[in-house]
């Protein structure tokens, strides 16, 4: 089995929405060229990024590029693609987990992680990607955590135990998913509102 992503350049950052739509309109086309296991260095095969990425590539219409992957490696060359997608400034879109990774906005810790349960390690996540994240909170996907290593982090579980640790591990409930998003988006952007919003026990 097979798993995918797609590449493409996008002006400004897009909702899952018009990913999907993106994604599932392109895969109706012809591809460029037929599939190309590992980079592609010939002169005129598409865009500089095809050259870096790994798996399977093919080249759509309009400079999208299909990358697919053994599902066996599916979490290491995921993470691969999502950061060779950031550094030359494209939209990746993850029809497995109906995700889409923006180029921004970006939280303030240069390094950051997302993690998640179901095996997807993010390198400095865009904003709307962590509250996309939050709202696949599940038995397949029990946590997602905001991880700056050696220094603090914030992580949460399906039912909304919240914990935060920057020296001292310590745990709250939350009823909300909204309430777990603010947290979220506030310790991403420097900000420790949420530690005096709820009472915490370690």
């Amino acid at each position: 089995m097979s798993v995918e992503l797609m590449v493409w350049d996008e002006p400004e950052p897009i909702g899952r929405d018009q990913a999907r739509a993106t994604y599932l309109a392109v895969k109706r086309a012809e591809p460029t060229n037929g599939p190309t296991n590992g980079p592609i260095h010939e002169p005129g095969d598409g865009p500089e990024v095809v050259k870096e990425l790994p798996g399977e590539v093919r080249l759509y219409p309009d400079g999208h590029v299909l990358v697919s992957m053994d599902l066996d490696s599916m979490d290491e060359m995921s993470a691969q693609v999502f950061a060779i997608a950031r550094a030359h400034g494209l939209v990746c879109y993850d029809p497995q987990r109906d995700l889409v990774h923006n180029v921004a906005p970006l939280g303030v810790y240069e390094g950051m992680q997302l993690h998640t349960g179901d095996g997807m390690i993010v390198h400095d996540p865009d904003l709307g990607l962590v509250d996309d994240v939050l709202g696949t909170l599940s038995a397949q996907n029990p946590f997602a955590a905001l991880v700056n290593f050696g220094r603090h982090f914030i992580q949460v579980s399906p039912g909304y135990e919240l914990e935060y640790k920057e020296g001292t591990l310590v745990r709250t409930a939350v009823a909300e998913l909204e309430e777990v998003r603010r947290a979220f988006r506030e310790y991403a952007t420097g900000d420790r509102s949420f530690l005096a919003r709820h009472e915490w026990a370690q």
